[in-house]
């Protein structure tokens, strides 16, 4: 899961440096979005105790 928001946080790097706002936008968005949903999902397995599936 973070590695999707890594990715997306390195489109909307590139993107912003070759003045795409727009799209740098929407994938910082979706970066954090991502980002935001596998740190709840991290805490919830840690606190569980329980392990994503390899």
């Amino acid at each position: 899961m973070m590695s999707w928001a890594v990715t997306f946080l390195i489109i909307a790097l590139i993107a912003g440096i070759f003045g795409l706002t727009g799209i740098a936008g929407v994938a910082m968005n979706i970066a954090w979005i991502v980002f935001v949903v596998g740190l709840i999902l991290a805490i919830f397995f840690f606190v569980t105790g329980r392990r994503p599936p390899l």
